[in-house]
């Protein structure tokens, strides 16, 4: 028997992109069906945590609180879940994190099966009109340096480089991240870095 996802009642969810889809913000109850979708779909977790996704990742993907000091507006853990009522992606996003207008995707996963179907921009390009119409003038995020795949479609997205974090702790693994941004109004990387001081090349 399938479980329906518990949403969180919200008018500022992003449109579904697609009828097979339903768009649902996972809250408190949601766990158990964004543990299952993470178990299903480990890639993400062995690329970049070298270690399947830990028994209370999703209790953490929902509850985790952000760094102590970083102002933001609001963490969206998005879903979209099909007509059996499973996910077939996620998504967490931050809205005017460190700085108003700026945005930070989290995390961006689509169910392996999905891949190179092109769901993955499809759902992008939702999430990023949907931010946009929300306030969003830049975009960042993380990306594990030798994840080819995620760091191929990120540069696909028209996402930026702005400096590289070594040595952050993921799992059982020590990554590099690659910081990026993207720009949504037009702005300049000088007036993004301006904005977000941490993201500056020599910080």
């Amino acid at each position: 028997m399938n479980v329906r996802p518990h949403v969180v009642h919200s008018s500022g969810l992003p449109p579904s992109p697609s009828p097979e889809w339903r768009v649902v913000e996972l809250g408190a109850g949601s766990e158990s069906l964004l543990q299952r979708f993470f178990e299903e779909n480990p890639l993400y977790f062995e690329s970049v945590n070298g270690e399947p996704p830990q028994p209370t990742e999703a209790h953490e993907e929902i509850h985790g609180a952000l760094p102590a000091g970083w102002p933001y507006t609001k963490k969206w853990v998005i879903g979209y879940a099909n007509a059996q009522g499973s996910l077939a992606a996620m998504a967490n996003l931050v809205s005017d994190l460190i700085a108003p207008s700026v945005w930070h995707i989290g995390t961006f996963i689509v169910a392996t099966s999905k891949h190179g179907s092109g769901d993955a921009h499809t759902l992008y390009q939702n999430l990023e009109s949907w931010a946009r119409g929300h306030g969003a003038q830049w975009l960042r995020l993380g990306v594990v340096q030798g994840n080819v795949r995620a760091e191929r479609f990120w540069e696909r997205q028209g996402f930026i480089e702005t400096r590289v974090r070594s040595g952050v702790s993921m799992g059982k693994l020590t990554n590099t991240l690659r910081v990026m941004f993207k720009p949504l109004a037009g702005g300049s990387i000088a007036q993004y870095l301006a904005l977000v001081e941490r993201d500056r090349p020599e910080s």
